[in-house]
Protein backbone atom coordinates (compact mmCIF):
# COMPACT_ATOMS: atom_id res chain seq x y z
CA UNK A 1 0.00 0.00 0.00
CA UNK A 2 1.33 3.41 -0.94
CA UNK A 3 1.13 6.40 1.28
CA UNK A 4 -0.74 9.39 0.11
CA UNK A 5 1.05 12.80 -0.04
CA UNK A 6 -0.94 15.07 2.23
CA UNK A 7 1.48 18.00 2.12
CA UNK A 8 -0.58 19.67 -0.57
CA UNK A 9 -4.04 20.32 0.61
CA UNK A 10 -6.70 22.33 -1.07
CA UNK A 11 -9.13 24.48 0.80
CA UNK A 12 -12.72 24.79 -0.06
CA UNK A 13 -14.41 28.13 0.29
CA UNK A 14 -17.21 28.05 2.79
CA UNK A 15 -19.77 30.68 3.63
CA UNK A 16 -17.51 31.83 6.45
CA UNK A 17 -14.50 32.33 4.12
CA UNK A 18 -14.55 35.90 2.84
CA UNK A 19 -14.21 36.58 -0.86
CA UNK A 20 -11.27 38.63 -2.00
CA UNK A 21 -12.31 42.23 -2.53
CA UNK A 22 -11.73 42.69 -6.24
CA UNK A 23 -12.30 46.44 -6.05
CA UNK A 24 -9.43 47.03 -3.61
CA UNK A 25 -6.67 48.95 -5.28
CA UNK A 26 -8.84 50.12 -8.17
CA UNK A 27 -9.77 53.69 -8.99
CA UNK A 28 -13.36 54.87 -8.83
CA UNK A 29 -15.12 55.99 -12.00
CA UNK A 30 -14.73 59.62 -10.87
CA UNK A 31 -11.00 59.16 -10.27
CA UNK A 32 -10.56 57.49 -13.67
CA UNK A 33 -12.42 60.38 -15.34
CA UNK A 34 -10.20 62.92 -13.54
CA UNK A 35 -7.06 61.09 -14.72
CA UNK A 36 -8.35 61.09 -18.30
CA UNK A 37 -9.04 64.82 -18.03
CA UNK A 38 -5.51 65.39 -16.74
CA UNK A 39 -4.03 63.40 -19.63
CA UNK A 40 -6.03 65.50 -22.11
CA UNK A 41 -4.82 68.68 -20.36
CA UNK A 42 -1.21 67.56 -20.69
CA UNK A 43 -1.65 66.77 -24.39
CA UNK A 44 -3.29 70.16 -24.99
CA UNK A 45 -0.62 72.05 -23.05
CA UNK A 46 2.17 70.46 -25.09
CA UNK A 47 0.52 71.79 -28.26
CA UNK A 48 -0.08 75.37 -27.13
CA UNK A 49 2.27 76.57 -24.40
CA UNK A 50 1.14 80.23 -24.51
CA UNK A 51 -2.58 79.59 -24.93
CA UNK A 52 -4.88 81.58 -22.65
CA UNK A 53 -6.82 78.98 -20.67
CA UNK A 54 -9.07 81.33 -18.69
CA UNK A 55 -12.01 80.77 -21.09
CA UNK A 56 -11.69 77.02 -20.47
CA UNK A 57 -11.63 77.58 -16.69
CA UNK A 58 -14.75 79.75 -16.94
CA UNK A 59 -16.43 77.09 -19.11
CA UNK A 60 -15.65 74.42 -16.48
CA UNK A 61 -17.12 76.64 -13.78
CA UNK A 62 -20.25 77.24 -15.92
CA UNK A 63 -20.72 73.45 -16.26
CA UNK A 64 -20.85 72.96 -12.48
CA UNK A 65 -24.13 72.57 -10.65
CA UNK A 66 -25.15 74.87 -7.82
CA UNK A 67 -23.85 75.68 -5.24
CA UNK A 68 -20.46 74.64 -6.67
CA UNK A 69 -20.85 77.03 -9.60
CA UNK A 70 -21.43 80.18 -7.57
CA UNK A 71 -18.71 79.29 -5.06
CA UNK A 72 -16.19 78.50 -7.82
CA UNK A 73 -17.07 81.73 -9.60
CA UNK A 74 -16.55 83.75 -6.42
CA UNK A 75 -13.25 81.98 -5.68
CA UNK A 76 -12.13 82.66 -9.27
CA UNK A 77 -12.94 86.37 -8.93
CA UNK A 78 -11.06 86.65 -5.64
CA UNK A 79 -7.98 84.81 -6.94
CA UNK A 80 -7.84 86.88 -10.15
CA UNK A 81 -8.14 90.12 -8.13
CA UNK A 82 -5.72 89.23 -5.33
CA UNK A 83 -3.08 87.43 -7.44
CA UNK A 84 -3.28 88.56 -11.07
CA UNK A 85 0.15 87.01 -11.72
CA UNK A 86 -1.37 83.52 -11.40
CA UNK A 87 -2.33 81.80 -14.65
CA UNK A 88 -5.78 80.22 -14.77
CA UNK A 89 -5.82 76.65 -16.12
CA UNK A 90 -7.50 73.34 -15.46
CA UNK A 91 -5.95 70.58 -13.38
CA UNK A 92 -7.65 67.15 -13.33
CA UNK A 93 -10.67 69.03 -14.67
CA UNK A 94 -10.70 71.48 -11.74
CA UNK A 95 -10.28 75.24 -12.04
CA UNK A 96 -6.68 75.86 -10.99
CA UNK A 97 -4.20 78.70 -10.82
CA UNK A 98 -0.50 78.31 -11.62
CA UNK A 99 2.66 80.22 -10.79
CA UNK A 100 5.61 79.72 -13.13
CA UNK A 101 3.80 76.81 -14.81
CA UNK A 102 3.13 74.90 -11.57
CA UNK A 103 -0.31 74.64 -9.98
CA UNK A 104 -0.45 76.69 -6.79
CA UNK A 105 -4.14 76.33 -5.88
CA UNK A 106 -7.31 74.72 -7.20
CA UNK A 107 -11.04 74.54 -6.58
CA UNK A 108 -12.54 71.06 -6.21
CA UNK A 109 -16.34 70.99 -6.56
CA UNK A 110 -18.27 68.80 -4.15
CA UNK A 111 -20.17 67.11 -6.98
CA UNK A 112 -16.96 65.79 -8.56
CA UNK A 113 -16.44 63.11 -5.90
CA UNK A 114 -19.82 63.38 -4.11
CA UNK A 115 -18.32 65.07 -1.05
CA UNK A 116 -20.12 67.18 1.54
CA UNK A 117 -18.56 70.47 0.44
CA UNK A 118 -16.31 71.97 -2.22
CA UNK A 119 -12.72 72.76 -1.31
CA UNK A 120 -9.99 75.25 -2.10
CA UNK A 121 -6.72 73.35 -2.11
CA UNK A 122 -3.09 74.46 -2.23
CA UNK A 123 -0.17 72.49 -3.63
CA UNK A 124 3.25 72.16 -2.05
CA UNK A 125 4.26 75.18 -4.19
CA UNK A 126 2.16 77.42 -1.91
CA UNK A 127 4.05 79.39 0.71
CA UNK A 128 1.60 78.59 3.52
CA UNK A 129 4.17 77.06 5.87
CA UNK A 130 3.37 77.88 9.49
CA UNK A 131 5.43 75.96 12.04
CA UNK A 132 5.47 72.20 11.72
CA UNK A 133 1.83 71.65 10.73
CA UNK A 134 -0.58 73.73 8.63
CA UNK A 135 -3.69 73.22 6.51
CA UNK A 136 -3.50 73.02 2.72
CA UNK A 137 -7.18 72.34 1.91
CA UNK A 138 -10.10 74.49 3.03
CA UNK A 139 -13.81 73.69 2.90
CA UNK A 140 -15.80 76.43 1.16
CA UNK A 141 -19.48 76.53 2.03
CA UNK A 142 -20.23 80.20 1.35
CA UNK A 143 -18.45 83.28 0.01
CA UNK A 144 -19.46 86.36 1.94
CA UNK A 145 -17.18 89.37 2.54
CA UNK A 146 -15.31 87.64 5.39
CA UNK A 147 -14.70 84.48 3.34
CA UNK A 148 -13.56 86.56 0.34
CA UNK A 149 -11.03 88.32 2.56
CA UNK A 150 -9.84 84.98 3.94
CA UNK A 151 -9.36 83.49 0.46
CA UNK A 152 -7.58 86.65 -0.75
CA UNK A 153 -5.19 86.56 2.24
CA UNK A 154 -4.50 82.84 1.76
CA UNK A 155 -3.78 83.26 -1.96
CA UNK A 156 -1.54 86.30 -1.41
CA UNK A 157 0.40 84.39 1.22
CA UNK A 158 0.57 81.27 -0.98
CA UNK A 159 2.06 83.27 -3.85
CA UNK A 160 4.83 84.39 -1.52
CA UNK A 161 3.69 87.91 -0.87
CA UNK A 162 3.81 89.53 2.52
CA UNK A 163 2.70 87.12 5.22
CA UNK A 164 -0.76 88.65 5.38
CA UNK A 165 -2.66 87.51 8.44
CA UNK A 166 -5.54 85.26 7.53
CA UNK A 167 -8.76 86.71 8.98
CA UNK A 168 -10.27 84.58 11.71
CA UNK A 169 -13.94 84.11 12.49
Amino acid sequence: MTQRDTSRTTTTRTAATPRRDRSAGRFSAQEQAAMKERAAELRASSRGKDKDLEPEVLARIAQMSEPDRSLASAVHEVIRASAPQLTPRTWYGFPAYAKDGKVLCFFQPAAKFQTRYPTLGFSDQAQLDDGVIWPTVYAVTRMGPHERATVAALVERAVGGAAAPVPTS
